[in-house]
Protein backbone atom coordinates (compact mmCIF):
# COMPACT_ATOMS: atom_id res chain seq x y z
CA UNK A 1 0.00 0.00 0.00
CA UNK A 2 2.82 1.95 0.22
CA UNK A 3 4.83 1.75 -2.70
CA UNK A 4 2.81 3.37 -5.08
CA UNK A 5 5.03 5.98 -7.14
CA UNK A 6 5.31 3.26 -10.16
CA UNK A 7 5.04 0.05 -11.12
CA UNK A 8 9.16 0.14 -11.23
CA UNK A 9 9.10 1.48 -7.72
CA UNK A 10 6.94 -1.26 -6.41
CA UNK A 11 9.32 -4.15 -8.84
CA UNK A 12 12.29 -3.03 -7.00
CA UNK A 13 10.46 -3.54 -3.17
CA UNK A 14 9.56 -6.63 -4.51
CA UNK A 15 13.01 -8.24 -5.76
CA UNK A 16 14.31 -6.94 -2.36
CA UNK A 17 11.21 -8.58 -0.22
CA UNK A 18 12.76 -11.93 -2.43
CA UNK A 19 15.88 -11.36 -1.69
CA UNK A 20 15.30 -10.96 2.11
CA UNK A 21 13.44 -14.54 2.06
CA UNK A 22 9.74 -12.93 2.08
CA UNK A 23 7.23 -15.01 0.06
CA UNK A 24 3.95 -13.59 0.60
CA UNK A 25 2.61 -10.23 -0.86
CA UNK A 26 -0.73 -8.90 0.30
CA UNK A 27 -2.51 -6.06 -1.02
CA UNK A 28 -6.01 -4.46 -1.67
CA UNK A 29 -8.29 -2.62 -4.44
CA UNK A 30 -8.80 0.55 -1.59
CA UNK A 31 -4.59 0.52 -2.27
CA UNK A 32 -5.25 2.92 -5.17
CA UNK A 33 -2.83 1.65 -8.24
CA UNK A 34 -1.16 -1.23 -6.23
CA UNK A 35 -3.20 -3.73 -7.64
CA UNK A 36 -2.43 -2.97 -10.90
CA UNK A 37 1.24 -1.88 -10.31
CA UNK A 38 1.57 -5.59 -8.83
CA UNK A 39 0.43 -7.22 -11.94
CA UNK A 40 2.89 -5.31 -13.84
CA UNK A 41 5.59 -6.73 -10.93
CA UNK A 42 4.25 -10.29 -11.45
CA UNK A 43 4.10 -10.82 -14.81
CA UNK A 44 7.71 -9.42 -15.34
CA UNK A 45 8.82 -11.45 -12.45
CA UNK A 46 7.17 -14.82 -14.05
CA UNK A 47 9.32 -13.72 -17.36
CA UNK A 48 12.52 -13.10 -14.91
CA UNK A 49 12.39 -15.56 -12.20
CA UNK A 50 9.81 -18.48 -12.82
CA UNK A 51 10.73 -20.28 -9.49
CA UNK A 52 10.43 -16.88 -7.43
CA UNK A 53 7.16 -16.02 -8.72
CA UNK A 54 6.00 -19.81 -8.03
CA UNK A 55 6.58 -19.22 -4.58
CA UNK A 56 4.78 -16.07 -3.51
CA UNK A 57 1.72 -16.43 -1.98
CA UNK A 58 -0.95 -13.62 -2.81
CA UNK A 59 -3.40 -11.72 -0.20
CA UNK A 60 -6.08 -9.14 -1.59
CA UNK A 61 -8.78 -8.01 -0.05
CA UNK A 62 -12.98 -6.99 -0.63
CA UNK A 63 -14.63 -4.07 1.87
CA UNK A 64 -17.86 -5.38 3.25
CA UNK A 65 -19.81 -1.96 2.58
CA UNK A 66 -21.86 -0.46 4.23
CA UNK A 67 -25.61 -1.01 5.23
CA UNK A 68 -26.23 -4.47 4.12
CA UNK A 69 -23.06 -4.76 2.55
CA UNK A 70 -21.98 -6.02 -0.92
CA UNK A 71 -23.81 -8.10 -2.66
CA UNK A 72 -23.23 -11.38 -4.09
CA UNK A 73 -22.92 -10.58 -7.76
CA UNK A 74 -21.32 -7.01 -6.90
CA UNK A 75 -18.59 -8.95 -4.78
CA UNK A 76 -17.74 -11.39 -7.32
CA UNK A 77 -17.29 -8.68 -9.68
CA UNK A 78 -15.23 -7.14 -7.00
CA UNK A 79 -13.24 -9.63 -6.97
CA UNK A 80 -13.09 -11.13 -10.82
CA UNK A 81 -11.64 -6.89 -11.62
CA UNK A 82 -8.96 -7.26 -8.71
CA UNK A 83 -8.16 -10.84 -10.73
CA UNK A 84 -7.38 -8.48 -13.73
CA UNK A 85 -5.37 -6.08 -12.59
CA UNK A 86 -3.34 -8.69 -10.71
CA UNK A 87 -3.12 -11.02 -13.73
CA UNK A 88 -4.10 -13.83 -11.77
CA UNK A 89 -6.66 -16.78 -12.34
CA UNK A 90 -6.88 -17.10 -8.69
CA UNK A 91 -5.88 -15.88 -5.64
CA UNK A 92 -4.19 -17.62 -2.81
CA UNK A 93 -5.77 -15.66 -0.11
CA UNK A 94 -9.05 -13.52 0.05
CA UNK A 95 -9.69 -10.99 3.17
CA UNK A 96 -12.66 -9.06 3.92
CA UNK A 97 -10.82 -5.61 4.93
CA UNK A 98 -12.05 -4.47 7.66
CA UNK A 99 -14.23 -6.54 9.76
CA UNK A 100 -14.95 -3.65 12.09
CA UNK A 101 -18.45 -4.08 12.98
CA UNK A 102 -21.17 -6.16 14.42
CA UNK A 103 -22.93 -5.05 10.59
CA UNK A 104 -20.09 -6.77 8.87
CA UNK A 105 -19.84 -9.53 10.76
CA UNK A 106 -23.48 -10.53 10.15
CA UNK A 107 -22.47 -9.93 6.72
CA UNK A 108 -19.95 -12.01 6.87
CA UNK A 109 -21.55 -14.77 8.69
CA UNK A 110 -25.43 -14.94 7.88
CA UNK A 111 -25.70 -12.33 4.53
CA UNK A 112 -24.61 -11.84 1.50
CA UNK A 113 -21.00 -11.71 2.48
CA UNK A 114 -21.52 -15.40 3.60
CA UNK A 115 -22.45 -16.44 -0.04
CA UNK A 116 -19.73 -14.23 -1.30
CA UNK A 117 -17.45 -15.99 0.70
CA UNK A 118 -18.41 -19.32 0.19
CA UNK A 119 -18.84 -18.67 -4.02
CA UNK A 120 -15.21 -17.44 -3.76
CA UNK A 121 -14.29 -20.45 -2.80
CA UNK A 122 -16.44 -22.71 -4.69
CA UNK A 123 -16.09 -21.48 -8.22
CA UNK A 124 -11.98 -21.46 -7.81
CA UNK A 125 -11.09 -17.86 -7.63
CA UNK A 126 -9.84 -17.95 -4.00
CA UNK A 127 -7.78 -20.57 -2.12
CA UNK A 128 -9.02 -19.59 1.38
CA UNK A 129 -10.82 -16.71 2.81
CA UNK A 130 -9.83 -14.52 5.73
CA UNK A 131 -10.49 -11.11 7.19
CA UNK A 132 -8.65 -7.91 8.78
CA UNK A 133 -10.11 -6.48 11.40
CA UNK A 134 -9.57 -2.98 13.62
CA UNK A 135 -12.74 -3.83 15.86
CA UNK A 136 -13.36 -4.95 18.81
CA UNK A 137 -11.82 -7.76 20.80
CA UNK A 138 -15.32 -9.64 21.37
CA UNK A 139 -16.33 -9.11 17.88
CA UNK A 140 -13.07 -10.28 16.80
CA UNK A 141 -13.08 -13.54 18.81
CA UNK A 142 -16.88 -13.73 17.49
CA UNK A 143 -15.45 -14.26 14.42
CA UNK A 144 -12.68 -16.46 14.96
CA UNK A 145 -15.06 -19.02 16.71
CA UNK A 146 -17.31 -18.88 13.64
CA UNK A 147 -15.40 -21.52 11.62
CA UNK A 148 -16.14 -19.26 8.59
CA UNK A 149 -12.76 -18.20 7.99
CA UNK A 150 -8.85 -19.46 7.85
CA UNK A 151 -6.52 -16.76 8.39
CA UNK A 152 -6.80 -13.07 10.33
CA UNK A 153 -4.96 -10.06 10.45
CA UNK A 154 -4.18 -8.38 13.93
CA UNK A 155 -3.57 -5.24 15.38
CA UNK A 156 -0.35 -7.39 17.46
CA UNK A 157 1.85 -5.12 18.74
CA UNK A 158 4.79 -4.73 20.78
CA UNK A 159 3.12 -2.00 22.59
CA UNK A 160 -0.32 -3.28 22.31
CA UNK A 161 -0.96 -6.81 23.17
CA UNK A 162 -4.65 -6.61 24.13
CA UNK A 163 -5.55 -9.58 20.78
CA UNK A 164 -2.21 -11.61 21.60
CA UNK A 165 -4.44 -14.31 23.09
CA UNK A 166 -6.74 -14.41 20.38
CA UNK A 167 -3.88 -14.84 17.87
CA UNK A 168 -2.23 -17.52 20.07
CA UNK A 169 -5.96 -19.25 19.86
CA UNK A 170 -6.38 -18.84 16.12
CA UNK A 171 -2.48 -20.28 15.51
CA UNK A 172 -3.68 -23.21 17.86
CA UNK A 173 -6.64 -24.33 15.42
CA UNK A 174 -4.59 -23.52 12.20
CA UNK A 175 -5.38 -20.54 11.41
CA UNK A 176 -2.73 -17.59 9.67
CA UNK A 177 -2.41 -14.59 11.70
CA UNK A 178 -1.31 -11.90 10.27
CA UNK A 179 0.31 -8.61 12.27
CA UNK A 180 -0.93 -5.34 11.19
CA UNK A 181 1.49 -2.80 10.22
CA UNK A 182 4.05 -3.55 13.85
CA UNK A 183 6.75 -0.35 12.41
CA UNK A 184 4.15 2.19 11.60
CA UNK A 185 0.57 1.18 13.47
CA UNK A 186 2.87 -0.63 16.11
CA UNK A 187 4.44 2.74 17.29
CA UNK A 188 6.59 4.49 14.34
CA UNK A 189 9.20 2.41 15.64
CA UNK A 190 11.01 2.74 12.31
CA UNK A 191 11.36 6.48 13.18
CA UNK A 192 11.58 6.04 17.52
CA UNK A 193 11.94 8.72 20.34
CA UNK A 194 15.20 9.16 21.65
CA UNK A 195 14.00 8.09 25.18
CA UNK A 196 12.52 4.77 23.13
CA UNK A 197 16.42 3.84 21.67
CA UNK A 198 17.44 4.27 25.33
CA UNK A 199 14.87 1.95 26.60
CA UNK A 200 15.86 -0.54 24.11
CA UNK A 201 19.30 -0.58 23.68
CA UNK A 202 21.57 -2.49 23.10
CA UNK A 203 18.62 -3.31 20.45
CA UNK A 204 16.86 -0.70 17.82
CA UNK A 205 12.71 -0.46 18.99
CA UNK A 206 11.91 -2.00 15.39
CA UNK A 207 14.30 -5.55 15.93
CA UNK A 208 12.86 -5.02 19.43
CA UNK A 209 9.15 -5.23 18.16
CA UNK A 210 9.46 -7.70 15.16
CA UNK A 211 11.52 -10.49 17.59
CA UNK A 212 8.35 -9.77 19.97
CA UNK A 213 5.94 -11.07 17.78
CA UNK A 214 7.82 -13.74 15.64
CA UNK A 215 8.44 -15.07 19.10
CA UNK A 216 5.14 -15.42 20.06
CA UNK A 217 4.28 -17.48 16.37
CA UNK A 218 2.62 -14.95 14.46
CA UNK A 219 3.03 -16.44 11.44
CA UNK A 220 3.48 -13.13 8.77
CA UNK A 221 4.64 -9.75 9.92
CA UNK A 222 3.64 -6.73 7.67
CA UNK A 223 5.83 -4.17 6.57
CA UNK A 224 4.32 -1.86 4.58
CA UNK A 225 7.78 -1.68 2.66
CA UNK A 226 7.82 1.68 -0.05
CA UNK A 227 11.71 1.71 -1.22
CA UNK A 228 13.71 -1.50 -0.58
CA UNK A 229 15.81 -0.15 2.09
CA UNK A 230 12.42 -0.69 4.67
CA UNK A 231 13.10 -4.41 4.39
CA UNK A 232 16.22 -4.12 5.95
CA UNK A 233 15.38 -5.57 9.04
CA UNK A 234 13.77 -8.36 7.34
CA UNK A 235 16.59 -9.87 5.92
CA UNK A 236 18.54 -9.77 9.33
CA UNK A 237 15.36 -11.56 11.10
CA UNK A 238 14.61 -13.69 8.52
CA UNK A 239 15.70 -16.91 10.63
CA UNK A 240 14.53 -15.34 14.05
CA UNK A 241 11.46 -17.09 14.70
CA UNK A 242 12.45 -19.05 18.12
CA UNK A 243 11.94 -17.88 21.42
CA UNK A 244 13.31 -14.41 23.22
CA UNK A 245 17.16 -14.76 23.51
CA UNK A 246 18.19 -13.86 26.93
CA UNK A 247 19.65 -10.44 25.91
CA UNK A 248 15.82 -10.06 24.39
CA UNK A 249 14.15 -10.46 27.17
CA UNK A 250 16.41 -8.24 29.34
CA UNK A 251 16.16 -5.63 26.82
CA UNK A 252 12.35 -5.81 26.87
CA UNK A 253 12.76 -6.16 30.97
CA UNK A 254 14.62 -2.81 30.78
CA UNK A 255 12.01 -0.88 28.42
CA UNK A 256 9.11 -1.73 30.94
CA UNK A 257 10.95 -0.96 33.72
CA UNK A 258 12.37 2.28 32.22
CA UNK A 259 8.13 3.46 31.42
CA UNK A 260 7.23 2.21 34.71
CA UNK A 261 9.72 4.39 36.47
CA UNK A 262 8.75 7.83 34.50
CA UNK A 263 5.04 6.74 35.09
CA UNK A 264 5.32 6.15 38.20
CA UNK A 265 2.19 5.63 40.15
CA UNK A 266 -0.04 7.04 36.73
CA UNK A 267 0.66 3.93 35.07
CA UNK A 268 -2.36 2.32 33.00
CA UNK A 269 -1.52 -1.18 33.54
CA UNK A 270 -4.42 -2.23 30.71
CA UNK A 271 -6.49 -4.30 32.82
CA UNK A 272 -9.83 -3.24 31.49
CA UNK A 273 -11.54 -3.21 34.49
CA UNK A 274 -12.88 0.39 34.34
CA UNK A 275 -15.20 -0.57 31.59
CA UNK A 276 -17.76 -0.29 30.51
CA UNK A 277 -17.68 3.30 30.74
CA UNK A 278 -21.12 5.07 30.73
CA UNK A 279 -20.14 7.93 28.23
CA UNK A 280 -18.27 5.36 26.16
CA UNK A 281 -14.72 6.79 26.50
CA UNK A 282 -12.65 3.73 25.67
CA UNK A 283 -10.23 4.74 28.87
CA UNK A 284 -7.55 1.92 28.07
CA UNK A 285 -6.82 2.57 24.72
CA UNK A 286 -6.39 6.10 25.36
CA UNK A 287 -4.52 6.15 28.69
CA UNK A 288 -2.17 3.36 26.61
CA UNK A 289 -1.66 6.45 24.21
CA UNK A 290 -0.56 8.77 27.26
CA UNK A 291 1.48 5.55 29.13
CA UNK A 292 3.69 5.59 25.56
CA UNK A 293 3.64 9.38 25.55
CA UNK A 294 5.15 9.72 28.90
CA UNK A 295 6.85 6.77 29.38
CA UNK A 296 9.19 6.59 26.57
CA UNK A 297 8.89 9.97 24.74
CA UNK A 298 6.72 8.27 22.13
CA UNK A 299 4.34 12.31 21.96
CA UNK A 300 4.97 12.16 17.72
CA UNK A 301 2.91 8.42 17.36
CA UNK A 302 0.49 9.19 20.57
CA UNK A 303 -0.71 12.16 19.33
CA UNK A 304 -0.81 11.09 15.46
CA UNK A 305 -3.05 8.14 16.87
CA UNK A 306 -5.29 10.10 19.13
CA UNK A 307 -6.73 12.68 16.70
CA UNK A 308 -7.38 9.92 14.03
CA UNK A 309 -10.28 9.53 17.25
CA UNK A 310 -13.50 9.93 15.44
CA UNK A 311 -12.46 11.45 12.27
CA UNK A 312 -11.66 7.82 10.75
CA UNK A 313 -15.51 6.11 10.74
CA UNK A 314 -15.35 2.86 12.15
CA UNK A 315 -11.36 1.97 11.20
CA UNK A 316 -10.84 4.02 14.95
CA UNK A 317 -12.11 4.87 17.91
CA UNK A 318 -15.41 7.38 18.24
CA UNK A 319 -14.44 9.02 21.53
CA UNK A 320 -11.46 10.47 22.77
CA UNK A 321 -10.68 12.36 26.33
CA UNK A 322 -12.63 14.78 26.34
CA UNK A 323 -15.91 13.07 26.48
CA UNK A 324 -15.57 11.89 30.00
CA UNK A 325 -17.71 13.48 32.09
CA UNK A 326 -15.88 12.98 35.72
CA UNK A 327 -18.80 10.35 37.24
CA UNK A 328 -16.39 8.77 38.62
CA UNK A 329 -17.92 5.32 37.98
CA UNK A 330 -14.60 3.62 36.78
CA UNK A 331 -12.44 4.80 40.25
CA UNK A 332 -14.11 1.73 42.48
CA UNK A 333 -12.75 -0.89 39.77
CA UNK A 334 -9.29 0.12 38.95
CA UNK A 335 -7.64 -2.12 41.40
CA UNK A 336 -4.21 0.75 41.14
CA UNK A 337 -6.38 2.98 42.44
CA UNK A 338 -5.87 5.50 39.27
CA UNK A 339 -7.13 8.89 39.06
CA UNK A 340 -8.67 7.87 35.88
CA UNK A 341 -10.86 11.66 34.98
CA UNK A 342 -7.78 13.88 35.99
CA UNK A 343 -5.41 10.95 33.66
CA UNK A 344 -7.93 11.27 30.82
CA UNK A 345 -8.11 15.34 31.21
CA UNK A 346 -4.52 15.20 30.97
CA UNK A 347 -4.23 12.47 28.11
CA UNK A 348 -6.40 15.08 26.34
CA UNK A 349 -4.18 17.89 27.20
CA UNK A 350 -1.51 16.37 25.87
CA UNK A 351 -2.36 14.79 22.74
CA UNK A 352 -5.12 16.75 20.95
CA UNK A 353 -3.98 18.70 17.96
CA UNK A 354 -5.19 22.49 18.22
CA UNK A 355 -8.26 22.64 15.76
CA UNK A 356 -7.45 24.33 12.57
CA UNK A 357 -9.03 27.94 11.62
CA UNK A 358 -11.45 27.71 9.14
CA UNK A 359 -11.17 29.45 5.83
CA UNK A 360 -15.11 29.78 4.81
CA UNK A 361 -17.83 29.86 6.87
Amino acid sequence: MRALESSRVLERVVDAALEAGINHLETAPAYGPAEAFLGDVLAGLAERDPIGRSELVLTSKLLPGSGEGVGLAEGLEQLRASLRRLRLPRLDNLAVHGLNTEAHLAWALRGAGAELLKAAVAEGLVGQVGFSSHGGYDLIETALASGRFSFCSLHLHLFDPERLPLARWALAEGMGVMAISPADKGGRLYDPSPQLVEDCAPFAPLELGYRYLLAAGISTLTLGASRPEDLAWAGRLANSSGPLTPAEREAMAQLTAAGAQRLGVERCGQCRACLPCPSEVPIPALLRLRNLAVGHGMEAYAGERYNLIGRAGHWWEAVDASACLSCGACLPRCPHDLAIPELLADTHHRLAAPPRRRLWG
